[in-house]
Parts: C-alpha cells; structure tokens; sequence
C-alpha cells in the first residue's frame, strides 16, 4: 500500500441516471457527476461538444507594444534574436516564433543558452554575443520575467527587448519594450495559467490579427499541445481547448520531424493524446535540452527535409538513451545518500560533478518516493551550484525559496517546480532555511492522500465499449486527471513479475469478473499482498492493443479489504 488515505468522491446516483438516458455511457456519467457535473449543458460542453472560447490576445498587457516592436523589426530588416528555454515548453515557443517570421521573410535566429555552460534565462554574456552578431531586436519566450538588470543592460547597449514569459512576476518587471506574461498583476488576460508556448501562440495570433483561426491551430496547434503538457499547465479552460486543437492537428497532420519521432517511439495502435505527448514524445525532446542539444530538438520541430529528420530523431534516440543511463545513476546514488530510517523533512542533496541536466527527473523521482519536497543541486568546479528543485503535496516550493532569496544567486519557477542557482557555501544554511520553512508550513498543509472518483460497485462495466467512451473527456493532465477509481472486496486470483522483476502482473475477480492488472514499478515481493487475499484496488482504466484490444487496469494502489 503506497496511501495511507483513498479519498473517494462518490457520485450523485440520480444525476449519473439522467446523464444515462441522455444518451452518455455509463462510466462517462458517473465520472461526471463524480466531478461535480450537474447539468447535461456543462457535461457536453466538458465532454468537447461546446469549444472552450479563444480568448482575444490583445487582452494581454503590452501586447499592442510587442506587436508593434516585431512589426517594425520586420519591416525594416532587423536582425531579430529568439531567445528560449531548453525545455520543451522553450523549445516549442522558440519552434513557433521562428515559424512565423520566417513566414513574414524576417532575417532570425534562435538562441538557447547551454544548461550546463550558462543556465537558464536571459544573460549579461549571452546579450554580447547577440550584439557581436548584429541583433537589434530580443524576443525571449518561455523566460525573462525576472530579468531586471539584463533588460537595463540591454537597453544600455541599443538592443530592443521584448519579453514573452508565463512564470511568476516579482515586485518590479523588466524594462523592456514589451512583457507579456498573463500573471502580471496588471494584465486583464482571462486565462491566467497559459503555457510559455500559448503566451507566444498569442504573440503570434496578435502580429497575424487572428484570434484563433482554425487555419492558426493548422501551423501552430501542435506546438501549443506539446509545450503546454510537457510542461504541466492545468488542462482546464482555455488551456484545455489549446490541446484538444492541438492535438487534433498532431493527430491529422503531423510535421514531419514529429511524425519521424512519433513512428519511432509510439507503436500502439490508436490516436496520440496527452498521454502519449507526456510519457513518449515529451521525453525525448526533451532529453536534447538535459544534454545540452537544444538545437537537436529545434530542428526536429522545424524541418522539412525527410533525410535531416530522420537523421535528427536519430541522434535523440541515442542521446536519449544516454540520459536514462546517466539519470539512473545519480538516483541510486541520491538515495544512498539518505537515512535508512523514516524520512519527515525537506530532501536536500548536493554534490560535485552530478550532471546537472538531469537533475530535475531525479528531483521528482525523489519526491515522489519519499513523498516530500526534493532539491537536488548540482556543484560546477567554480563552487556554484544550480539545483532543480520539485515538491510535493500543497507546498510551494516557490515561495520557499522566496523566503531565502538572499542566498541564491538567481531562482525561478512554480509552486510545484523551480530552479536556483546557490554558491557552494551557502548550501548548508539554505538547506536549514528550507527544512525550517518546512517545517512551519507542513502541518498547515493538507496531507495528500490518493484521490478517487468512484467506486465501481459494478465491474461488468469495465467494457472495452465503455473505457473508450472516456476518451471523450480527453485531454487529461493537471486539473482534469486521467479517471482513477477503485474495486473493493475482489479476490486476487494471481500475481506475478514481470518487467525483470520491476512491475507486477495481477488478476482479480470479482461478482465472476476477471480482470487483468498491471502495477508498473511495483516489485512482485513489495506488493504487501498475497493469492487468495480480499484486496482493494485503485486504477486507472485502460485500453491495452497488445495481441486484441483487451481492458486493462492500471493500478495506482492496492491494500487488504476490510470487507
């Protein structure tokens, strides 16, 4: 048992009936009402038969004046400068600008600083380079918000600086010719968790004077989908509609560089959805910017030569596999590191020559395992270190830093995920610092327990028929969750590893119904239940296409019945 506490939702029973004879299928209906869905209005509407509305970008704060400022960098054949992010919400921002002004015949260039050799967002020594190149014009996407002295110090050298970013704005903006980001205290943007590739959707939209056309979400739809899952913005609202467009243009009409990727690495049968852009596309681009190949990934999202795509997804594939390997190292390594005994505070790790791109996915690892807020930071040879930071639960790990700034160097990011860039020597009070800040908020935060929907009192109705007919409230992700529900009281029948000994292959029965599971990184030993037991099991329902299309549970705990 991974969960001390299934939180189960229940449903209304009566509403899920008339959603029923309304014509949606059961298991639809019950989530629905589940999610607190009342009317058959708002159930259709979630369900995709309503679009979400495209809102106007020229409801964004500046954004006549980054129009304005491009436009004029076009016309009179400035040499503009996109200057991203290395992950994939950079990398698609930077894909999408540069797909535009190529479109508008403008003289561009891409530049996305080294994670290792520079780090993230805009810099002094970055800026140079630019000027030494001719640029005349800054476009940053996906950063930059915090970029106060950098944007002085352009200003200060002739460079025009227009800043596109959605991450959280400080006090004091940059001084810039323009700064887009929803979460400016002064933007009246409706939709205020846009991705960085929806803020330069939106830039783009503007310079184009179309809110949103279909023939927009032909060109640029799947970047929008792409940038905003990986990088985890809540599938709601506005968001919610820029993926299922977006996804749908991935699906009909795949650039090439992407259709290369997706023949790769997606055999299933079936359309690619958010699931298959978080756990199969997203990671390989994503690898390119972990090992400091940006570009690889870049160039994948903008050619259209079939040779240089093949040749490109290629080298990701490998450089990919090299990032699994280098990760699972330092994973080991970070958890040798710690007690054996209960874990209770903040996970703080440091060390010489850990490679830094990789950090991150260990961070999350770490939390995930331990359930608690993990840092893990990276030291260079000069006595810096620059962490990835992620959290867990409620807590903010943003804020958290907030209250420490005066030891980093620079830091930025979410409440959930943050970088920091922190000297060697004041690694050991910022952890204190942290652990205390932790440990004053953790009793206030809620704890977390594992979320279900409903039970299903009924497991006749895990029908192939009946699971896919859950696609239709597709996309899922971050504020609109894959369906997790749960079976109490079955007979587990049979238990097995599988995997080399990593997952486990499970059957249960229950009312005559056999049904097959599978609880990936679950060790068959560390399952805590045996054949013949009464368990309960949390899951979530799937279609498996492996050898016939056959229901799958894939399970997110199981523990004994008390039935």
């Amino acid at each position: 048992m991974r969960f001390r506490n299934w939180e189960i939702r229940g449903f209304d029973r009566d509403t899920a009936v008339d959603f029923c004879r309304k014509g949606i299928s059961p298991l639809v209906s019950v989530l629905l009402t589940s999610r607190g869905i009342g009317s058959i209005d708002d159930a259709r509407a979630l369900m995709g038969d309503s679009p979400v509305e495209i809102h106007d970008p020229f409801l964004m704060a500046d954004m006549d004046k980054a129009v304005a400022r491009i436009k004029t960098a076009v016309e009179k054949g400035e040499r503009i400068a996109i200057y991203g992010d290395y992950d994939v919400d950079g990398m698609t921002s930077c894909a999408l600008l540069a797909l535009w002004l190529r479109s508008a015949g403008a003289y561009y260039e891409i530049y996305i600083p080294g994670r290792i050799g520079e780090g993230y967002g805009v810099s002094r020594a970055a800026l140079d380079v630019l000027k030494s190149r001719g640029v005349e014009l800054v476009v940053t996407v996906d950063c930059g918000i915090t970029a106060i002295s950098e944007a002085e110090y352009a200003r200060s050298i002739g460079m025009g600086l227009v800043i596109t970013d959605h991450h959280e704005c400080r006090a004091e903006l940059p001084s810039a010719d323009a700064v887009l980001d929803p979460k400016r205290s002064d933007c009246r943007y409706p939709h205020k968790t846009l991705a960085g590739v929806g803020v330069a959707f939106k830039l783009v939209c503007a310079l184009e004077g179309d809110p949103g056309s279909r023939e927009m979400f032909r060109r640029y739809g799947d970047l929008v989908a792409i940038g905003t899952i990986a990088d985890v913005m809540p599938v709601v609202g506005e968001n919610r509609e820029l993926i299922r467009r977006g996804l749908q243009t991935l699906n009909d009409n795949p650039r090439l560089g992407l259709y290369k990727l997706l023949s790769d690495t997606f055999s299933q049968r079936g359309k690619v959805n958010a699931s298959t852009v978080s756990f199969s596309l997203s990671p390989r681009l994503n690898a390119a910017g972990r090992m400091g190949r940006a570009e690889l990934s870049v160039g994948i999202l903008l050619t259209g030569d079939e040779k240089e795509a093949k040749r490109l997804t290629a080298e990701l594939n490998q450089l990919n596999d090299e990032r699994r390997k280098i990760e699972a190292e330092i994973y080991e390594e970070a958890k040798a590191m710690l007690p054996e005994s209960d874990m209770t505070g903040l996970i703080m790790l440091a060390k010489r020559g850990w490679y830094q791109g990789v950090t991150g996915i260990v961070a999350a690892k770490m939390a995930e395992l331990y359930r608690l807020p993990a840092v893990m930071i990276s030291i260079d040879e000069d006595g810096m270190g620059r962490g990835s930071c992620r959290s867990f639960g409620k807590f903010s790990i943003y804020n958290a830093l907030m209250k420490c700034e005066e030891l980093l160097d620079n830091y930025g990011g979410h409440d959930m995920a943050a970088g920091v860039t922190v000297a060697e020597e004041n690694i050991g009070e910022l952890r204190r610092r942290l652990n205390q800040y932790y440990s004053e908020y953790k009793e206030s935060i809620p704890a977390v327990g594992l979320r279900l929907d409903f039970e299903v009192e009924k497991p006749e109705l895990l029908t192939v028929e009946n699971i896919q007919a859950l696609e239709s409230l597709e996309p899922f992700g971050s504020g609109n969750p894959p369906p997790s529900l749960c079976i109490r009281g079955a007979e587990l029948t049979a238990a097995y590893p599988i995997g080399s000994g990593k997952h486990s292959r499970l059957k249960l029965e229950k009312s005559g119904k056999i049904l097959d599971c599978v609880h990936f990184a679950m060790p068959f030993d560390k399952l805590g239940v045996s054949e013949g037991m009464l368990v309960d099991v949390a899951f979530e329902p799937q279609i498996n296409d492996f050898r016939g299309r056959n229901v799958q549970l894939h399970v997110l705990d199981i523990r004994c019945s008390n039935e």
